[in-house]
């Protein structure tokens, strides 16, 4: 029924339009034919051969715009195959019948050949700028690398202050990092079966001082399961979630537990979301309530998470009330992908 819809709609649109570009001559048409018949009637000409003559010419007329609708008809139907089909080579647009269509075609290719060559030049832009952050992340990993040595000499307060500091900004850095490798066009995932307690415990480990120097508990079981998913980036995720639950918990602890049907939720019982902000957390940039009051957040950390989560085929979502902590659930269970 919807294709008859359209089908008539679209019948009905050749119709009008085929009307309105032969207006002019329809109405050159009936004025030529009231002079004719204005003349007739002043000779005294027989009124039958006056309209046999007219109806000829009327016969005549009706005969070739129908042949002429027909072609706009089959016309209208190949620009609709085409736009169903796009994008199409130049060369493969219908033959033009008047100069007017040969001018489009070739306003069309113009501008098709400027659109491929600023597409080109972007896409140079775009990787020269990923080549070049890509190399200012893995030389500043090395000073990194450098005062990290020197401050784990130490152990006073200033010093761990200053490791703390420095673990965010290898955050950061790692960040970059990700947010590049995100949006590029490689495929940069690896597929299949990983021991998700191995990946929990990497991302504890990597977070087990800040849980030590803000007197965090942890709550973790280990759930002896396997998920299909790509280590790195399911890492990644972890790690960004388990920062947020840590920066925004005071007092209290972190729970990671995981339920039947391989759903992961990782809670805490921080300051929690304002309701206002939680349909708008995983926007690019967005930073609510809670990142305005901490005055160093990002607004990248749950929008990378989104986007690295819809690669890998898992669900995020939040559950939180403000003073009542946070619950973050990703559903581990891909039933979509395949094995190596």
């Amino acid at each position: 029924m919807d294709r008859e819809n359209r089908n008539r709609k679209s019948w009905y649109s050749v119709l009008g339009s085929f009307l309105a570009r032969r207006w002019a001559g329809l109405l050159l048409f009936l004025v030529c034919a009231g002079i004719f018949a204005l003349v007739f009637s002043l000779y005294d000409l027989e009124l039958e051969a006056v309209l046999y003559a007219g109806g000829l010419c009327l016969l005549l007329l009706l005969a070739v715009l129908a042949a002429d609708f027909c072609r706009s008809l089959a016309r209208r139907r190949r620009y609709e195959e085409i736009f169903r089909n796009l994008p199409l080579l130049p060369e493969e647009l219908p033959a033009a019948r008047t100069v007017e269509e040969a001018d489009l075609q070739e306003i069309l290719k113009e501008l098709g050949c400027r659109m491929e060559a600023a597409l080109t030049e972007w896409e140079n832009w775009r990787q020269e700028s990923m080549d070049y952050y890509t190399t200012w992340v893995h030389q500043i990993k090395t000073p990194i690398s450098v005062m990290r040595m020197t401050l784990e000499g130490e152990d006073t307060e200033e010093h761990r202050e200053l490791s703390a500091e420095l673990f965010r900004i290898e955050q950061y850095v790692e960040m970059v990092l990700s947010y590049l490798r995100l949006d590029s066009d490689s495929s940069d995932y690896v597929f299949q079966e990983y021991d998700l307690d191995s990946i929990i415990r990497q991302a504890v480990h990597k977070y087990a001082p800040l849980f030590v120097r803000k007197k965090l508990r942890l709550f973790y079981e280990p759930v002896n399961v396997k998920v299909l998913t790509d280590e790195k980036w399911l890492l990644f995720i972890l790690e960004q979630i388990l920062s947020n639950s840590i920066k925004y918990t005071q007092e209290g602890s972190v729970s990671i537990t995981l339920t039947p049907d391989k759903v992961l939720n990782i809670s805490d019982t921080g300051i929690g979301i304002a309701p206002e902000d939680l349909p708008r957390i995983f926007e690019k940039g967005f930073t609510g309530y809670n990142g305005r009051s901490d005055k160093k957040s990002t607004g990248l950390g749950l929008y990378l998470c989104k986007k690295a989560a819809g690669r890998l085929s898992h669900k995020i979502s939040v559950q939180s009330k403000p003073g009542a902590g946070t619950v973050v659930s990703i559903d581990l269970d891909t039933k979509m992908l395949r094995t190596e």
